[in-house]
């Protein structure tokens, strides 16, 4: 395998996102939440392609609400969506993250990912039904 690099471009963004999302949608725990949520996954994961190079590239491509949606989800899944969801998520994130690059913009990929997973959690539990 040739030496890491950092993420450059667009193109490393796509790797990134399609080779992590390979792994989410064979995960036992979160494969079917995704799969049952997302119905056509090469439109998706552009998207996502989108998303993240918008995140570590500052442009201006993501157009979307990450909230509204994973709060759909959420209620689609009866409101089970747990901390642990979004653990395995972000562990196979840093694992694909450390397996393809290495440098300055895969700390800030792993950062903004923290960052969010842990807002979002927070976000989700807020949107739930009060008992």
């Amino acid at each position: 395998m040739p030496p890491k690099k950092d993420i450059e471009n667009r193109l490393d963004v796509n790797i990134l996102v399609i080779q992590f999302y390979e792994k989410i949608r064979s995960d036992e725990l979160l494969g079917p939440i995704f799969n049952a949520a997302i119905k056509n996954w090469p439109e998706h994961l552009e998207h996502l392609t989108d998303f993240w190079e918008t995140q570590l590239f500052f442009v201006a491509k993501f157009k979307g609400n990450p909230l509204k949606k994973h709060v759909e989800v959420d209620a689609q899944t009866n409101h089970t969506v747990s901390a642990n969801h979004f653990g395995v998520w972000l562990n196979y994130w840093f694992e694909t993250l450390d397996f393809l690059f290495e440098g300055e913009r895969v700390q800030v990929a792993k950062n903004r990912a923290r960052k969010m997973g842990s807002h979002l959690y927070l976000k989700l539990f807020e949107a739930r039904p009060k008992s």
